[in-house]
């Protein structure tokens, strides 16, 4: 069955173009950061975890050693003779990730229904892909030379969803979640269950905050809080508490500069002279939102 294999094979792909492209314009840090990359997706499950933990370091080596420019954004506003009408190609992709998602959950054949949505997702970016070909008829290494041209204006932050995803796993591994978990507990009024709902709701953010992505945060905070004293200690919905803690996290990513690749990114991309522009607009949309999921923790969390 079609699963995450079909998906790094593509992505990897498209990253190993980038590093050729790379290095035919003589670029040689961002081509070796590139196939880093690309091996990474490639082979990952073949050069174990010495082997990646290798990739990784070599990662931030070729990142902190400056190899790997940032390029400025074009100025001005780009425009195009078909005008808002090139939007329609991409929206051929959540298009075909929902249409695809639900279709291949039915009938589970050809797809693994586990990864139904990120095949999906993929097959909608292969088929905007061939819908731009035939309808704009681009040269053919076009999108891939302005999707190295986008990768080389966002930089190194690019990959920091996967390094904080990986950070939280091995938080989870040493025990991190176990210390915060008698930190809390020791904190909260016994049996408070308004106490326990908001450490864990509050504790997502400010971890967030702290490591930068959702993700990461999750396995600490459901492993010290959310499943002792939510579910098991009060009989919380384990999907709710799930759910709803992932998004008092995201309220955390809206008001941290290390989620770089949401808050810094778009303001150099924009041209913003305040790098923390995009977030000093979002924390008064983040705080409100933090209460409304405390809200609806605690009133719909619990039987």
């Amino acid at each position: 069955m079609i699963g995450l294999g079909a998906v790094y094979a593509v992505a990897g792909t498209m990253f190993l173009l980038f590093a050729a492209l790379s290095l035919r314009a003589r670029r040689l840090g961002h081509a070796g950061f590139y196939a880093l990359l690309a091996t990474s997706f490639l082979a990952g499950d073949r050069i174990g975890d010495i082997g990646n933990g290798v990739l990784v370091l070599g990662l931030v080596g070729i990142a902190a050693s400056g190899l790997l420019t940032r390029v400025s954004p074009p100025e001005g506003e780009a425009s195009h003779p078909r005008g808002n009408a090139i939007f329609l190609a991409a929206l051929v992709i959540p298009a075909t990730a929902l249409l695809g998602t639900l279709a291949f959950r039915a009938l589970p054949v050809l797809v693994d229904p586990k990864q139904a949505t990120l095949v999906s997702l993929t097959l909608g970016v292969l088929a905007a892909l061939a819908v731009g070909y035939a309808w704009l008829r681009p040269r053919p290494a076009a999108p891939f030379v302005e999707g190295l041209r986008l990768m080389d204006t966002i930089g190194w932050a690019a990959v920091l969803p996967q390094m904080l995803a990986s950070l939280g796993a091995v938080f989870a591994v040493a025990g991190v979640g176990d210390v915060v978990g008698k930190l809390v507990g020791g904190a909260i009024p016994q049996g408070s269950l308004f106490g326990a709902v908001l450490a864990y709701a509050a504790g997502m953010t400010l971890f967030t905050m702290v490591m930068g992505n959702a993700f990461a945060a999750f396995p600490v905070m459901i492993a010290g809080v959310g499943l002792p004293l939510l579910i098991r200690a009060h009989h919380g919905d384990p999907a709710v508490v799930a759910a709803v803690g992932m998004l008092a996290g995201f309220c955390g990513t809206l008001m941290t500069p290390m989620a770089a690749n949401f808050n810094l990114v778009p303001a150099a991309l924009l041209g913003l002279s305040d790098r923390n522009a995009v977030i000093r607009q979002q924390v008064a949309t983040a705080l409100p939102l933090l209460g409304v999921n405390i809200a609806l923790l605690y009133l719909f969390g619990f039987a």
